[in-house]
């Protein structure tokens, strides 16, 4: 599929978050960039401009609450025809689960969506007119969007331990918990240093007959408190590709053979995630242009001791399985399409529901469909577009962070329920 085209009409953040201690950078050594580590020089594009703002009914932590405004007609937007073909072939598939999935940003309900689902399985006209005909554009708050991007990585790996392939891949233990909070004690809230557990799932394993404690971290995981267990199902070769596998969330590991293992999430150890980026641009690691995955990932090999000890301050580890299917698997439990599939939070975008952006960049904008979730990806009109495999995937995902404006599409049973 070709490059998203503009349609206005007018990061790479998931490693840019929080803060810690200061580590001393090393004197950084020159060594030439690999093509693997340019990110794709931006396209510019004007982004459209959002329509006001609607008075917010609530505390503003779900769209119901939030608030929300009718935008413009659907078939005023200037979507491209192949764009949106590719969208409704997503949304098609995404069928299978909104009709029966809760919705909690509060926008739908499940039967909202069977009108428009039963249409698209037969439908032969142009999908605008599909979406059109079916679907109305809302803005969900103030309509300012940020949008980065993600990709499925392939590494070197191997399913058994051969030399030179010594890091770990390791499944979900069997005494990592997702623990009901009614089963947390005050003790066991002091351990996991929150003060409630209304907000968050709560990942960690038995302290004692009785109670919770946190699970082992990053480090700890990587000093080996695993080994032993046979939770190994494959070895990668280099510690750095793995740990962008793992925030990536799902990859390909490629064999000296030439075979493919494909590996998805399966669980993740219950420590808040950290974005490595923000931690060296504070710091003053990087320098400009530095800050894309490419960027990041070429510090992190001039400088190999202190890039272990920053990688380790991200105490959040994914756990893998072993995938069998088409393409990784999103939060839908359905695979995620190249160049049609976003990554939103739900509290704010009805996972299934198709979304119009425009961005001050011209790949990402045009039609996506919401099918896949991100520990970064919180709030509003905050998307993570998925780019494929490859080093195309790579490079345009690597350095995306796009910023404009937003509109969902929801059913029209939706929107009338909503007074729009």
């Amino acid at each position: 599929m070709p490059i998203k085209p503009l349609v206005s009409l007018g990061g790479f953040s998931l490693f840019l978050a929080s803060c810690s201690t200061i580590i001393p950078p090393s004197t950084n050594i020159s060594i030439p960039k690999t093509a693997d580590e340019v990110a794709a020089q931006p396209i510019g594009a004007i982004a459209r401009e959002p329509l006001p703002a609607p008075e917010q009914p609530g505390d503003g932590t779900t769209s119901e609450t939030l608030g929300v405004v009718r935008g413009p007609d659907i078939g005023e937007l200037g979507i491209n025809d192949e764009d949106a073909s590719a969208a409704l072939a997503a949304f098609i598939t995404s069928c299978r689960s909104v009709i029966w999935r809760k919705d909690v940003s509060g926008l739908t309900e499940g039967a909202d969506w069977r009108e428009p689902c039963d249409a698209a399985k037969t439908w032969d006209d142009d999908a605008v007119t599909f979406f059109a005909t079916y679907m109305v554009a809302i803005q969900v708050g103030d309509g300012r969007s940020f949008v980065t991007g993600y990709f499925e990585p392939e590494i070197e790996g191997s399913r058994d331990k051969i030399a030179g392939f010594d890091v770990p891949v390791y499944a979900k233990p069997d005494d990592l918990l997702t623990i009901p909070s009614e089963d947390l004690t005050s003790e066991d809230l002091e351990r996991f240093n929150v003060e409630s557990v209304s907000s968050k799932t709560i990942r960690g394993k038995r302290f004692d007959e009785e109670g919770y404690t946190l699970y082992e971290d990053r480090a700890a995981i990587e000093n080996g408190s695993l080994e032993g267990r046979g939770l190994e199902i494959a070895w990668a070769k280099d510690p750095i590709d793995f740990f962008f596998l793992q925030i990536q969330g799902s990859g390909r590991l490629r064999a000296p053979d030439g075979s493919i293992m494909r590996i998805g999430y399966a669980s993740q150890n219950g420590h808040d995630y950290t974005g490595i980026g923000r931690l060296m641009k504070e710091r003053g690691l990087l320098g400009p242009g530095e800050s894309s995955l490419q960027g990041i990932t070429a510090w992190l090999r001039r400088n190999p001791e202190e890039g272990r000890k920053i990688m380790q301050e991200n105490k959040s580890y994914v756990f893998f399985q072993e995938l069998t299917g088409a393409g990784p698997l999103g939060a839908l439990g359905l695979p995620v399409v190249a160049e049609s599939s976003v990554a939103a939070d739900p509290k704010y975008t009805p996972l299934g529901a198709p979304v119009w952006i425009s961005m001050d960049r011209a790949e990402p904008n045009g039609m996506w469909i919401a099918q896949d979730t991100g520990g970064a990806i919180k709030g509003a009109n905050r998307f993570d577009s998925f780019w494929g495999a490859g080093e195309r995937a790579k490079a345009i995902s690597g350095g995306m962070a796009a910023r404009g404006s937003a509109l969902l599409f929801l059913p029209r049973a939706s929107v009338e329920r909503l007074g729009l």
